[in-house]
């Protein structure tokens, strides 16, 4: 068997609530407590009010292309046939600026917009680690 050649994530302390999530098919961000504030990328403060209850907190995955790049390059052997394959970065419904990285799927580079709707679906890349992913939305 040929081993998987695809980069994966490497979860830490403060990001293992996100991939297990994941794993669930369930998209969490982390939520202060004290403020409300959403948390991306995860860190043990809140960078509104300083406050260090943040919790994993679930979100509906729906949000808008801010920015993308199309990759026209091959960054790791695994992903020789992928390319070329869009890296967007998605402002999630749930606040400004609440953004998150993710592949864009389903949706040739040539068609991507600034501003288009997307939501999150979720790849089971291998049986330990699952990859948020979004689409085009309807």
């Amino acid at each position: 068997m040929t081993p998987f050649q695809r980069p994966l994530p490497e979860p830490d302390d403060q990001s293992a609530f996100y991939w297990q999530a994941a794993r669930e098919h369930r998209l969490a961000i982390l939520r202060c407590r004290q403020c409300g504030r959403y948390v991306h990328y995860p860190r043990s403060e809140c960078p509104a009010c300083h406050a260090t209850g943040v919790r994993p907190a679930p979100v509906s995955g729906q949000g808008r292309i801010h920015s993308y790049t199309v990759t026209h390059y091959v960054p790791a052997a695994g992903l020789r046939d992928a390319v070329p394959f869009v890296v967007a970065l998605v402002e999630l419904v749930e606040q400004t600026n609440l953004r998150i990285i993710a592949n864009l799927r389903e949706c040739a580079p040539a068609d991507v917009r600034i501003g288009m709707p997307v939501e999150v679906f979720f790849e089971d890349v291998t049986p330990e680690v699952t990859l948020p992913q979004v689409r085009p939305r309807q």
